[in-house]
């Protein structure tokens, strides 16, 4: 069975493709945006695979 560990970021507007691209290359996945505190601000949640040991 494959094991995930999760991550949140905040997620800014105007920097959202580098903020993404940063996390792609550290093997993150993306899962979901959701709306922040104000509309300026996103929620990003990640994914990426545990190797097993």
């Amino acid at each position: 069975m494959k094991k995930f560990e999760y991550f949140t970021a905040p997620l800014l507007v105007h920097s959202t493709k580098e903020i993404l691209d940063n996390f792609g290359q550290d093997g993150w996945e993306l899962v979901q945006v959701v709306p922040g505190l104000n509309p300026e601000n996103l929620v990003a949640y990640f994914k990426r695979e545990i190797e097993d040991k």
